[in-house]
């Protein structure tokens, strides 16, 4: 095997398993953000941009620390900011979304109420 063919392949992989590192996290902080406002609705202040990339680069850093050997620890932490970087900006704009939907969904009911109120 060729030095040139097995470092691409690696390479591939590592991104591989960035990207379905990137999935799974989505996946569980969406559904651990769905659970925390079916338990507390918005008691407290939401995380900002840099609480979320803070907290998901923590936790692909771990998850992925036994490549760190392989790449470096620099282009571990480059490309790990990257995707925490995509991941926080998707998990915000979703939950922009989600609040967006809730105050549409509300306003038809509460119009009606007061139609029906008026008679």
């Amino acid at each position: 095997m060729s030095g040139g063919f097995g470092k691409k392949l690696n390479i591939h992989f590592d991104l591989l398993t960035l990207f379905l590192c990137y999935h799974i996290i989505t996946k569980n902080i969406i559904r651990m953000t769905q659970q925390e406002e079916t338990a507390t609705p918005m008691s407290s202040t939401a995380p900002n941009k840099k609480q979320v990339r803070k907290e998901i680069g923590e936790k692909l850093a771990g998850a992925l620390a036994e490549y760190k050997q392989e790449l470096g620890a620099k282009k571990l932490a480059t490309r790990v900011k990257k995707v925490s970087k995509l991941i926080s900006r998707d998990l915000l704009k979703s939950g922009k979304k989600q609040k967006q939907t809730k105050k549409t969904a509300a306003k038809p009911a509460k119009k009606a109420a007061k139609a029906t109120a008026k008679k």
